[in-house]
């Protein structure tokens, strides 16, 4: 039987091969399949330097989609020389020519609605600047525009216009910047004050799905189809929006976005020798999605289950569909 004296050191060195076994069993555990599940900010999306280069600029680039309605609001500042020869000027209550003088200068104006679709590319810049562009196809109507008992009439009451546009949006306040934010509110408690500080990095790791951009647009209209052949579409036009975006997974997301554009359009008379200026403002209203390129590519090593970012070898892998989360909730673990 073993004495007193020699049962502590033997206890102590046992105790001290099992930690040592079992460590290096958690280690190849932890190493299952080549996976590292410690994501570094810097982990590389390829094997080689130029597909990583690569696939972190994809990753920066969105497609979307988007359908929305409008209110245009149209004013004709109507001065000319020759009033008379404008058969177009018509009195609503006998439809006849109305008596206007060279000196007298009208301001018809209309309301109408309008509807459009269109796609676009957007560049996420440091999640600070959003640059873009697109295409869009417009579908509206353009009644006599009118000024007390006056009415100014167009050769066709339908439209169509194509349009190329470009964006340049700021981004306002996203999940960095509420982490942020969190950060300064916060630093008026000390750093040994426990509960705030557990606080504050709770309230930071909550998932937060909103991001609010304030944008411009600009760009030129092209008549596909147009309410009167007299008028031109000469100048740009610019606008600006608020889009309110909400994220479904890691990179898709929808969004409404809220807007005002300017355009300006000429009637005008070559016979004549002269132009009235047209001004349009435009109200609209639009719904979309946008599908970001994944930079990351899909796991596809052979007996590996893990559904979120993951690394092999040093490089980075998702272990689910661009639909889905990357890194889940409790509640949220459906499927890949």
């Amino acid at each position: 039987m073993l004495n007193r004296s020699c049962t502590k050191p033997f206890l102590f060195g046992t105790l001290v091969f099992i930690l040592i076994t079992a460590s290096g069993s958690w280690a190849q555990d932890d190493d299952i399949f080549g996976i590292d599940r410690k994501l570094r900010g810097s982990s590389r999306k390829s094997e080689s330097d130029l597909g990583n280069v690569f696939r972190n600029a994809i990753g920066s680039f969105s497609f979307e989609a988007a359908v929305g309605s409008g209110l245009h609001s149209t004013a004709l500042t109507f001065h000319s020389q020759s009033p008379s020869e404008y058969g177009n000027i018509t009195s609503v209550l006998t439809d006849n020519s109305p008596d206007i003088s060279a000196d007298d200068t009208l301001t018809f104006r209309g309301t109408q609605f309008a509807q459009f679709a269109q796609l676009g590319v957007k560049l996420n810049i440091f999640d600070l600047l959003i640059i873009g562009g697109g295409y869009g196809r417009e579908w509206g109507r353009m009644d006599p525009l009118k000024i007390e008992d006056y009415r100014f009439g167009f050769e066709n009451p339908n439209y169509t216009f194509d349009k190329l546009f470009g964006t340049v949006g700021i981004v306002l306040f996203d999940a960095n910047k509420r982490a942020s934010f969190l950060n300064w509110r916060y630093k008026k408690y000390d750093s040994n004050n426990f509960y705030m500080q557990t606080e504050r990095r709770l309230r930071i790791q909550q998932e937060y799905l909103w991001r609010f951009v304030l944008d411009g647009e600009f760009g030129k209209l092209i008549s596909r189809g147009n309410f009167d052949s007299q008028v031109s579409i000469d100048e740009p036009y610019y606008g600006v929006g608020f889009r309110i975006e909400r994220d479904l997974s890691e990179y898709t997301h929808i969004y409404i976005r809220p807007a005002v554009s300017i355009r300006n359009f000429n009637y005008g008379r070559a016979d004549l020798m002269e132009s009235q200026a047209m001004t349009q403002t435009m109200a609209t209203i639009q719904v979309g999605a946008s599908l970001r390129i994944p930079s990351t590519k899909r796991c596809k090593v052979p007996g590996c289950g893990v559904v979120m970012k993951h690394i092999h070898n040093g490089v980075e892998y998702r272990g689910s569909s661009i639909w889905k989360r990357q890194h889940r909730k409790v509640g949220q673990w459906y499927g890949n």
